[in-house]
């Protein structure tokens, strides 16, 4: 699995475009290391800083600067990442990575909706769908920034090695066990058509509040996760079972009127977004096996739906 670098459109002067330029593959990186596009984008601008803190002697003596603003990006990710564990004990309910828009529908939080620059989307490829992300999340940091690293941007162990602060030998192992941990939780996947299809006829059963459709759709042992960060309502733990989801759904539906559920890619992946006057108030993506819903993850929490929000018109 590769994921394509895509050289920025700017021609400055050489050596700025060459730094520039590895923007994107950095996004690219810490998007998938920390599964935040806030926080990734936070990585970037410090890894910057840091190139920037440096003489020009310095600079024009490192060989590689792509290399090298990759081993800070990533070395930076791996600290976030041990600090996330901590971080995430006094998280209000479940977490889920932030869920992505297609580059189609990117809209950036700034006043007024303007596109966001090319240069901080993410490629939305097998890497990034939310099943993928939420497996890589159960990993321990090192595993997930080896297997990373290695499998998904083509580094060698050597490389490797010297960004986690291990033998190559154990990078390999750890990343290893990362892929273990992939095959066991995957199930085969289903075709984009007939997701799309399934997600499709799910919106169609919510919306009509047909409950004997909506279990119809889904596995019996389906889980669907909602994560509001304690800042709007929502469910805190886990939904088990298909009819309690179906239950829950209806509920929804029953008590939030006006509710507007829109077909939309989320990571790459059909998926729903919900919608109140106008405004993104949930994103939703969904896991296929067969033709049932396994898994359903809903992102309510307001600071992880920034790139899905239309910012007023001035």
């Amino acid at each position: 699995m590769t994921t394509p670098s895509e050289p920025g459109d700017d021609r400055l002067d050489p050596s700025l475009s060459a730094i520039m330029s590895e923007r994107r593959q950095l996004i690219n990186l810490s998007y998938r290391l920390l599964g935040s596009l806030a926080d990734a984008e936070d990585v970037v601008q410090e890894t910057y800083a840091r190139w920037y803190a440096m003489s020009r002697q310095r600079q024009e003596a490192i060989e590689s600067p792509g290399g090298w603003l990759t081993t800070v990006a990533s070395r930076v990710c791996l600290d976030l990442l041990g600090s996330a564990r901590v971080r995430r004990e006094s998280y209000v309910g479940e977490w889920i990575p932030e869920p992505l828009p297609d580059r189609t529908e990117w809209i950036s939080g700034r006043p007024g909706g303007t596109t966001a620059d090319p240069a901080d989307r993410v490629t939305l490829d097998e890497t990034v769908n939310m099943a993928f992300l939420v497996v890589l999340d159960s990993m321990t940091p090192a595993e997930r920034v080896a297997f990373i690293l290695h499998d998904v941007f083509c580094h060698s162990f050597a490389e490797v090695a010297e960004i986690v602060g291990r033998t190559p030998a154990a990078c390999r192992q750890l990343a290893s066990s990362a892929r273990r941990r992939i095959r066991a939780a995957q199930a085969p996947a289903a075709p984009a058509a007939q997701r799309a299809d399934i997600v499709r006829a799910f919106k169609q059963a919510w919306e009509a509040k047909d409950i004997d459709a909506l279990i119809g759709l889904l596995d019996p042992d389906a889980t669907a996760i909602t994560d509001s960060g304690g800042l709007v309502n929502a469910v805190l733990r886990p939904v088990e079972g298909r009819e309690w989801i179906a239950r829950y759904a209806i509920d929804i539906a029953a008590r939030v009127p006006g509710l507007t559920i829109l077909e939309r890619t989320v990571n790459g992946q059909p998926g729903l977004v919900a919608q109140q006057d106008g405004v993104t108030v949930t994103v939703m993506a969904f896991d296929v096996a067969g033709d049932r819903i396994t898994h359903i993850w809903a992102v309510r929490n307001p600071d992880k739906l920034r790139p899905w929000t239309v910012g007023p018109q001035h």
